[in-house]
């Protein structure tokens, strides 16, 4: 595909020469050279976005879920980056992970996230102008830029320079302001993130819509195919407006950290994260919740307990999202993390709703003790009330069991999904193994078959499991 330029009403470029110095560079393997440089200043604020339409540009339409996450397609996305804006993402990096390629694994003590900058982003040969890039993840970018891999996932702004460029306002990318890019991390099928994502949805739950993407980027040197990704629709973008009908918008939380686990006594503001709402400092919904899961009528009187509950906490949802969750396997999100999930005011019933978010580590075992068992043993209930105090109580139980079933008869059929496997290897292979060293999580191209057919293996397994548990 032929990448169109920038169209420039005119190039105004002003050179001030204040002197001729050497400078030293550090690239992204450590190597330091010297080289004389001249400072230059660019305008780059004049220009018109002449492939601006209503339909691909505007904030004036609905999300066009159809054209960005279309099925059974691999859709390509190339990103211009200007050579000192690269530099600039990749020292912030340095900044942040350390040396790139060190191996040692550092983590950030920042809260800050990586830095955006404009860029433009081009598909089907349309430009989208000044559009924010950044670098995004938490443990799978520190492991990635520590270990020398620059296929590194990408957050999308598509508005976020609109101050800047007056002539980008409100810009969209389809109806979408902002897009996750994921980079497959620790994934050598490439599909978890959209198979375990589409699980979720086709059994009724509200999650991302997920599509795959090859990415190029061109940051000085013309264009460097960065391999294959998921793109992934933010929660707090299109999410709330596309599958949940209310013309009013509740808090939405991110939670990170001891409070995510809703155990008695974590409660902390700041790590129930807003990503709406900010200003209002109201979290009566998250300290309701958190006042009925412990109230001693649980023991006591539980169907007065469950009436409570059920009316701030959408247990129905929450009953179903443990099901499927539990039964395709899924470690890192609630149960053995402190993360991965959002919760929901859905204001049409003042309830808190449970929203799936990052699954590339799913459909295994996992790590951290692994996935949790269907029947939860070893679980500390007081640890992680939402799951413990639930399962404990034979009416949620029951609930839950029946949403066992139905996820392997439905969602999680083997069949279904030993094809859908299949199909998928058959679609994606092409791009998986033209995989560049550098840019590739893939230890070779047998590496991608391989991880197939450990996934048809793990559906076959986990119908045997839901078969073993609920007989």
């Amino acid at each position: 595909m032929k990448i169109m330029k920038t169209k420039l009403l005119s190039a105004l470029i002003i050179l001030v020469i204040f002197s001729c110095s050497s400078d030293e560079v550090t690239d992204v393997n450590g190597d330091t050279t010297t080289e004389d440089t001249l400072e230059v200043e660019v305008d780059d604020t004049d220009f018109e976005p002449i492939d601006w339409t209503t339909e691909t540009h505007s904030k004036d339409v609905d999300p066009n879920i159809e054209e960005v996450f279309e099925d059974n397609t691999v859709k390509r996305l190339d990103f211009v980056i200007s050579e000192n804006n690269w530099q600039s993402m990749l020292a912030d990096m340095t900044s942040l992970y350390g040396t790139f390629g060190t191996g040692r694994g550092s983590f950030s003590d920042d809260d800050d996230d990586p830095i955006f900058v404009p860029g433009q982003v081009f598909y089907e040969g349309i430009e989208w102008y000044k559009v924010g890039l950044r670098f995004k993840g938490n443990s799978s970018l520190a492991s990635s830029w520590s270990n020398g891999i620059l296929k590194l996932s990408f957050k999308l702004d598509f508005d976020e320079f609109e101050d800047d460029y007056p002539q980008i306002k409100n810009q969209r990318f389809y109806g979408f302001k902002k897009l996750s890019l994921k980079n497959n991390y620790d994934d050598e099928s490439l599909v978890r993130e959209k198979v375990a994502t589409d699980v979720f949805r086709n059994a009724g739950l509200a999650a991302s819509h997920t599509a795959f993407y090859t990415l190029y980027v061109d940051y000085g040197d013309g264009p460097q195919y960065f391999g294959l990704y998921t793109l992934v629709e933010e929660v707090d973008d299109t999410v709330l407006e596309t599958q949940f009908t209310s013309d009013e918008e509740g808090n939405l939380y991110k939670p990170d950290g001891d409070a995510a686990t809703f155990a008695s006594g974590t409660y902390d503001e700041d790590e129930y994260v807003k990503k709406n709402n900010e200003d209002e400092a109201d979290f009566t919904d998250v300290t309701n919740l958190l006042t009925v899961l412990h109230d001693e009528s649980r023991t006591t009187d539980p169907e007065t307990w469950r009436t409570s509950l059920d009316a701030v906490f959408d247990t129905d949802v929450f009953l179903k999202y443990l099901a499927v969750n539990t039964v395709i396997q899924n470690w890192d999100t609630y149960g053995r993390m402190t993360h991965n999930y959002y919760l929901y005011n859905y204001p049409e019933t003042s309830k808190l709703t449970w929203i799936p978010w990052d699954n590339n580590e799913a459909l295994k075992t996992g790590n951290q003790q692994g996935a949790l068992p269907l029947n939860f043993s070893g679980l500390s209930s007081t640890s992680w009330p939402l799951i413990g105090y639930l399962y404990q109580d034979e009416v949620y139980k029951a609930k839950y069991d029946d949403y066992v079933q139905e996820t392997i008869d439905g969602p999680f059929n083997e069949t279904t999904m030993q094809d859908l496997y299949t199909n998928y290897q058959t679609l994606l292979e092409e791009y998986a193994t033209s995989e560049v060293s550098g840019y590739s999580f893939l230890n070779s191209s047998s590496s991608f078959y391989s991880a197939i057919s450990t996934l048809k293996a793990h559906v076959t397994s986990r119908k045997s499991a839901v078969e073993a548990y609920l007989n």
